[in-house]
């Protein structure tokens, strides 16, 4: 989707900054559609290859800005899979940012397709979300089971799942 809004420039100068001079950015506040609030996905690849990947199923900043800036820095620093992104990558990687729909709770594995909905799982404290539309993932059987193994769900547990779109803003 075309970023008409500024997303992706926001979150890479978010990384950027944090990486170059440890600082976090001031949020953009003139725009209104940085004022909403959503969950936030912001996605890091180098070389075609993930390199880092946080995100927020629910709004846990005051606004998507804050919601970006935080993600962003997040995925570039903190995720667990990765190595802390260096300075020397910067000008080598890609960002994408994805905004989450509200979620749906749904009881029919018809209601998912992985290429137009995300999936959430969730038994007690244990949830596993995966984007929608993403690279590999051709089923709902391999969407579900990636999502269980991210929430330590065994498939013969039984778990609640729900949907959501997104709005995918990716750096040309």
């Amino acid at each position: 989707m075309e970023d008409k809004y500024g997303y992706v420039d926001l979150a890479y100068e978010a990384i950027r900054n944090f990486i170059e001079n440890k600082q976090r950015i001031e949020p953009p506040l003139d725009k209104e559609a940085f004022n909403k609030r959503a969950g936030v996905f912001v996605t890091i690849k180098k070389d075609g290859q993930l390199r880092g990947c946080i995100g927020t199923i629910e709004p846990a900043e005051d606004n998507v800005a804050e919601e970006i800036i935080s993600n962003a820095i997040s995925a570039a620093t903190r995720d667990p899979r990765f190595r802390q992104l260096k300075k020397g990558e910067l000008d080598k990687i890609n960002v994408s940012v994805d905004i989450l729909g509200p979620k749906e709770e749904i009881d029919d594995l018809q209601e998912l397709n992985p290429d137009k909905y995300g999936v959430i799982v969730k038994k007690h404290s244990r949830t596993g979300l995966l984007l929608p539309n993403l690279e590999g993932i051709d089923s709902v059987k391999k969407q579900i089971d990636i999502a269980c193994k991210k929430a330590g769900i065994y498939p013969e547990e039984e778990y609640s799942l729900a949907r959501f779109k997104v709005d995918r803003y990716e750096q040309k």
